[in-house]
This record gives C-alpha cells, sequence and structure tokens, in this order.
C-alpha cells in the first residue's frame, strides 16, 4: 500500500520529496497502526546527524569557490592540459570535475558548481546542449567517488569502519572512471569529428605541469620531514604552507592553491588533524583565505548572497533527507526492505552472485531514495549478508556508493537531474534522455569495482 501512495503522488506531478512524506503519512493515516506525528517525528531524527553537517560547509566551499572565481581557475588549469585534444571541453569536464570532487564531497555541488561554466563553455564551442548535460551529469559522480566524501562518512559510521579506510579506497576507482569517461568523450569526438577547442601551447601546458609536480611533489615531502627527519608536523605544515603562496607568487599558476584543497583536506582527515565534518569547514577557510586575502574576488556582498544561496540549496537537500528518511524507515517498519533480502539471499550462497543481485537491488533503490537514506536502510540488510560470504566491507561500501550515484542520474529520485536541468535549462525528459549514453561506462565501472575488489582494497591495505 506503501509503494501504491507513493507511485500515485508520482503520477500526480508531485514533488519526489513530498511524494515519499505524503505517501508514509498516508499509509500511516489509512492503517492507523501509528500516531501522525511519527511522520515528523522520524523526519526530523533523520536530519538530527553530525555528519549532515558536512553539508552546508560543503555546499559553502563550493559556492565560495564559484563566486570567488576559484572554479574558473581550476577550469582553465584543465583547459591547458587536455582542452587541446580532440573533444577537448568534455576533457576538461572531466578533469575538472576530478579536481573539484576533492572539495565540495557531492555530486550536487559539483553539478551546480562546475556545470554552470562547463555547460556554458561547452554550448559557445558549438557542442549540443544534450551532449555538454550528459558529461557534466557523469563526471559528477566523481564527487561521492574520490575523497573527500559525504556517502563514504555516513557508510563508515553504519557499517563500523575506517572512514581514512574508506577515502583511500575511492582514489583508484575514480581514477578508473574518469578515464572510461575520457574515453567516452574522445568516441563521441571520433564520431563526430570534432577537433580541439583551443590551440596547443606548449608554455601552458609546461606551466600546468609544473602545477601538477607540485601537487604530488608537496604532500610526499611534508611526509619526509615529518617521518624521516623528526621536524614538527605543525611547523612543518605552517611552513609549507607559506612555501605554497611564495610559489604561487613567484611563478604565477592559474590553480596550484585551489588544487591543493583535496590533498590539504585528506592529509588533514588521513592525520587526525580533522574529521570530515570538520573538513569541510576547513575547505570553507580556505575558500575564504583564496577569496578574500589572495586572489582578492571575493567581497563581503557576494559572501553574504553566497550564504543565501547555500541556506536555500541546504534547505532543499536536507527537507529531501528527512523525506527519504521517513519513507525509509517506513520500507523497514512494513518488511519490505527485509522481504527484498530475504529473497536475495534465497537465489544463492556464492559471493559473485550476491553482488550481482545486491548490484541490481542497489541501482533500483538509488532511483527511489536520496543516498544518505539509502544507506541508513541498506547497510544493516545487506552488510551482515555480505560479510558472511566474505566480502570485504570496505569493498562492499564502494559498490554501495557507486551504484548509488548512478541512481542520483536516473529519475524520479535523480537529484543531479533536477540540477542540470535548471542549469543548462532543458526540460527534465530531454536531460533523462542526454544523460542514458554515459551510463555505459558508469556501469562497466561499476562492473570492474565489483569483481575487481584489490582494485578498491590496495591503498587501503597498504596503510591501513
Amino acid at each position: 500500500m506503501l509503494k501504491i501512495f507513493f507511485l500515485v503522488f508520482m503520477a500526480g506531478g508531485i514533488p519526489v520529496a513530498v511524494a515519499m512524506a505524503g505517501a508514509s503519512l498516508a499509509y500511516i493515516l489509512v492503517s492507523g497502526s501509528l500516531p501522525p506525528f511519527v511522520v515528523i517525528h522520524r523526519m526530523v531524527s533523520g536530519i538530527d546527524s553530525f555528519p549532515l553537517l558536512a553539508v552546508p560547509f560543503f555546499i559553502l566551499a563550493g559556492n565560495l569557490m564559484n563566486n570567488a572565481g576559484i572554479t574558473t581557475r581550476i577550469y582553465n588549469f584543465a583547459l591547458a592540459l587536455v582542452g587541446w585534444l580532440k573533444g577537448g571541453l568534455g576533457h576538461v569536464n572531466v578533469l575538472g570535475s576530478v579536481i573539484f570532487a576533492g572539495m565540495s564531497g557531492t555530486a550536487i555541488a559539483d553539478a551546480a558548481g562546475l556545470g554552470t561554466i562547463e555547460i556554458k563553455a561547452m554550448k559557445e564551442h558549438g557542442y549540443s546542449t544534450e551532449f555538454a548535460v550528459g558529461v557534466t551529469a557523469a563526471s559528477a559522480t566523481l564527487g561521492p567517488i574520490i575523497p573527500p566524501s559525504l556517502p563514504f562518512v555516513i557508510y563508515g559510521m553504519m557499517a563500523n569502519v575506517s572512514v581514512g579506510a574508506l577515502f583511500l579506497a575511492g582514489i583508484l576507482p575514480g581514477a578508473l572512471l574518469a578515464i572510461l569517461m575520457m574515453l567516452t568523450v574522445a568516441y563521441f569526438a571520433h564520431r563526430n569529428g570534432w577537433g580541439g577547442d583551443v590551440k596547443f601551447s606548449s608554455t601552458r601546458f609546461f606551466k600546468a605541469m609544473c602545477e601538477l609536480a607540485v601537487v604530488i611533489a608537496w604532500p610526499l615531502l611534508m611526509w619526509l620531514l615529518v617521518s624521516k627527519l623528526g621536524t614538527p608536523p605543525q611547523l612543518t605544515v605552517f611552513a609549507g604552507l607559506a612555501s605554497l603562496f611564495v610559489l604561487d607568487r613567484i611563478f604565477k599558476f592559474e590553480a596550484l592553491l585551489p588544487i591543493m584543497t583535496p590533498v590539504l583536506l585528506i592529509g588533514g582527515m588521513s592525520t587526525g588533524l580533522f574529521t570530515p565534518t570538520e573538513g569541510a569547514i576547513a575547505a570553507c577557510v580556505w575558500a575564504m583565505i583564496l577569496g578574500f586575502g589572495w586572489y582578492k574576488t571575493l567581497s563581503w556582498k557576494m559572501f553574504v548572497k553566497v550564504c543565501l544561496d547555500t541556506i536555500e540549496t541546504t534547505s532543499t537537500v536536507l527537507f529531501i533527507v528527512a523525506a527519504a528518511s521517513i519513507f525509509g524507515w517506513m520500507l523497514t517498519a512494513t518488511g519490505v526492505t527485509t522481504d527484498i533480502a530475504s529473497w536475495v539471499l534465497g537465489f544463492t550462497k556464492e559471493a559473485w552472485v550476491f553482488l550481482l543481485l545486491a548490484n541490481l537491488l542497489m541501482l533500483f533503490v538509488g532511483c527511489f531514495l536520496e543516498p544518505t537514506a539509502a544507506i541508513t536502510i541498506l547497510v544493516p540488510i545487506l552488510l551482515p549478508i555480505a560479510t558472511q560470504l566474505g566480502v570485504d566491507p570496505i569493498h562492499f561500501g564502494l559498490v554501495m556508493v557507486l551504484n548509488l550515484m548512478i541512481g542520483l542520474l536516473h529519475p524520479p529520485m535523480g537529484m543531479v537531474l533536477f540540477v542540470l536541468a535548471r542549469v543548462a535549462g532543458l526540460s527534465f525528459e530531454r536531460t533523462t534522455m542526454a544523460i542514458l549514453p554515459w551510463l555505459i561506462p558508469l556501469l562497466l565501472a561499476l562492473v570492474v569495482i565489483t569483481y575487481v575488489p584489490s582494485l578498491v582494497l590496495w591503498l587501503p591495505k597498504m596503510f591501513f
């Protein structure tokens, strides 16, 4: 009956969040099994969570970087590296998302932050709106896979596994996703006869490669100074940050300091300097230092506007989370999720078959539930079964999060669809059709990550 109410509301054109909360309330009123106040209680409980505090700060960090021109610098850096390739702006889109993923931690912030710049630029260079929307949506899924990632934080708490290990586990799968997406861009470029979008400049390319070399060498140098030479960690980090600002001033790099954001966040969380939620606050502080102090592109008037935009976006996201919380709780209370899990386990005792069925289930659930709510529902049901069959919890976490990220690209729940439809000015139906070809590299990556666990577990086993 609960599912019937939900489908009726959706067919009536009611927004997804209202449909989920309304279906739950209607079921309670008709069945008479619970007082209606339970709906409000469960919705409030669903967002009364410390990890969810990271949501507004990650959104604020993304908005600050976008409005302070930092996302433009990231875009220009990616343009210097790969913009001269065939289908250049498509490659720029993917590479920009890889970098921005380490700042926002969410697919929605990625789609809204870089998406506005990328879609506008691609349309101006003659790309179809559908292609621009498709590659932007697909690359936005990198946000929660490449650390830091809010879904990993929530999964780590639910599954009682190391969040740091999950962050490390996401690096190689994120790289695989990026490579497959760039290969897809290359395929479309070859098929349509697209050329590069900017002329190759050896000076710009060499400068961008130097920035990339600094980003890679800097954390290694910090680690050597602290672990091998025994220099005080606080003094080393302070001196290292000062050296970055000096290098940026001397060589006038395009995006060295913004690109260092994920390095600083991952380093701080991996060493225990701050929690993932505190890391989101650190990202905001770093963005404010760059916007107000270094680049001087952020004004107080603009800052107030950014805060108001963040409040609006956060309210929307948290309302969806709250509605998904009561709907997910009702699914569990009515035994729907338990019956599905029993049905899956009744098929087989083989791990590979279970993973196949679990993937199908999570892809289906991801189409209807917000990832946070879906993780909250599915982890207690599926993880014990996975553990019994010998599936590593960290590996299963990557599989679950990627499934749910793909779900963000599907109606009726897909929030990335709604964001990009608004950014690009497309109808929801045309946005959905534009994304369909990009499900191929995403599903291919899902198969590899599911059945090649060493790709996921290699880095965590090295450090944990």
